[in-house]
């Protein structure tokens, strides 16, 4: 169906500072107008000490019906959800929100849920294996319990916030016992090596991880977009090994993003 735009489009905003890396707008504004919905995502640059203010103002737009949330507002994000999923909840951070008839704001987290699809339809299963996470954010805590979830037998996580590291490794190790675990930027021995951070957007960024001591045999994801393929990812690929790009992460969560924006679907509870 064409994309439409008139004054009864709905408008869903994705926020982030920077956000000039997104590529969702397109991508999803391309999937609601397939499913029929005159609706529109567009960009928003909203620095974390205007978010406050930003989120008071867009209650006033009544055409406005969700949030996609990108970094660094994952965290605080989840203070503005009256509802919220409970791996949401769990790791304390939202990536989209959807505005309820009744006016409260439901939220959800499904970036684990698109990092480990991504890494699937890559060939890569997480189950029985061992990973060592770099990020502990609000895309890493859930990449980090999608992980468990699916069945990683060991997870190292490594963050240069060690309090943030030692938060999420304790609160998994009380729900997933003797699997989780603090990690460093040696990457030897693991079946899997996942990037969760903005570590290679930036021209001259260090790798998130020891590059030297990969191996052809690991297969090593990457969240980050833009490059398309990072270099943590182009090195990796230079070894041999089997990889996912950030785009993998974004189309494997898109429609499950619009299922929870638009109300349907198991995302949207």
């Amino acid at each position: 169906m064409t994309l439409k735009l008139d004054g009864e489009t709905r408008l869903f905003i994705i926020i982030g500072d920077p956000v000039a890396q997104v590529k969702s707008p397109a991508f999803l504004s391309g999937i609601l107008a397939r499913r029929g919905a005159n609706a529109l995502v567009v960009p928003a640059h909203v620095g974390a000490a205007d978010l406050p203010a930003f989120m008071r103002s867009v209650r006033l737009m009544q055409n406005l019906d969700g949030i996609v949330v990108t970094v660094p507002h994952k965290f605080a994000a989840l203070d503005y959800c009256d509802l919220t999923t409970e791996r949401a909840a769990f790791v304390g951070s939202v990536n989209v929100m959807r505005r309820l008839a009744d006016g409260r704001w439901d939220g959800d987290n499904l970036d684990g849920v698109g990092y480990l699809d991504g890494i699937a339809r890559e060939g890569f299963s997480v189950a029985g294996k061992s990973a060592l996470l770099v990020g502990a954010g609000g895309a890493g805590s859930a990449i980090a319990l999608e992980m468990l979830e699916r069945g990683a037998m060991r997870l190292a996580i490594y963050d240069a916030d060690t309090e943030r590291r030692d938060r999420l490794v304790a609160k998994l190790a009380g729900r997933f016992p003797g699997r989780a675990e603090v990690g460093s930027a040696d990457p030897t021995g693991f079946d899997l090596v996942a990037n969760a951070t903005p570590m290679g957007m930036k021209e001259g960024d260090p790798l998130p991880v020891d590059a030297a001591r990969l191996s052809k045999h690991q297969f090593v994801a990457d969240v980050i977009t833009r490059p398309a393929v990072s270099p943590l990812v182009q090195h990796a690929r230079d070894l041999g090994c089997g990889t996912m790009m950030g785009v993998g992460m974004f189309n494997a969560q898109a429609e499950l993003l619009v299922n929870h924006m638009l109300g349907q679907g198991e995302a949207a509870r």
